[in-house]
């Protein structure tokens, strides 16, 4: 979702909670993440996962220059070949501890092995985030969550792109081609002319 859209999404829920709680989890994302690459990792249920999120902020941490906001996506089932960012497996999960911080996205309940690697990684020192659709054993593993019931004005994935982009609100710009910094009318068309469908699936 570009930037306009985000602007647009957010003057309709004006009057809402969610784009101020959206803000307040990214404030806590970003600082969590802080600026040492490779330390986010994104995890989402066997049924759903948030690869589009991950694009997003991938895209976030290019233009604010906080490459800690770039995730590693940890996926459930790694297909043969897979390029190497789509190539983590679960397992990644029990190597994270201080210093790393753990994003799990979580639409319905993820599950028991998820579940189990992610309290070991909290055990271990890692931060838990979450984002999730009201799953009490998911928001009780996390530091700190921002629930979206089924409830609510907004689905999950709306949500997400309200806190990818205010993930990357608050940074300074990183350098374009080494001919200096990007300036947010850059980034607008820059986000205009890219984003206006979601992107492929990575498979």
């Amino acid at each position: 979702m570009d930037a306009v859209r985000v602007a647009l999404l957010r003057e309709v829920l004006a009057g809402t909670e969610w784009p101020a709680a959206a803000r307040r989890f990214a404030g806590v994302l970003r600082t969590a993440a802080g600026h040492r690459p490779g330390g986010l990792l994104l995890v989402g249920t066997e049924a759903y996962e948030p690869w589009h999120l991950a694009a997003h902020l991938v895209d976030e941490a290019a233009w604010a220059g906080r490459p800690g906001l770039a995730p590693t996506l940890v996926r459930h089932r790694v297909r043969a070949g897979a390029p190497s960012h789509l190539a983590v497996g679960l397992g990644r999960l029990e190597a994270a501890g201080r210093g790393e911080t753990l994003l799990v996205v979580a639409p319905a309940a993820p599950g028991a092995e998820v579940l189990e690697r992610v309290h070991g990684a909290r055990r271990a020192g890692a931060t838990v985030l979450a984002l999730e659709g009201g799953e009490p054993e998911v928001r009780g593993l996390a530091h700190e969550a921002l629930t979206v019931p089924g409830s609510a004005e907004i689905d999950l994935d709306t949500v997400q792109h309200l806190v990818s982009a205010a993930a990357g609100e608050n940074g300074v710009p990183g350098p374009r081609g080494g001919t200096g910094r990007r300036r947010f009318r850059d980034r607008l068309s820059r986000l205009a002319d890219r984003l206006t469908a979601p992107p492929p699936e990575p498979w």
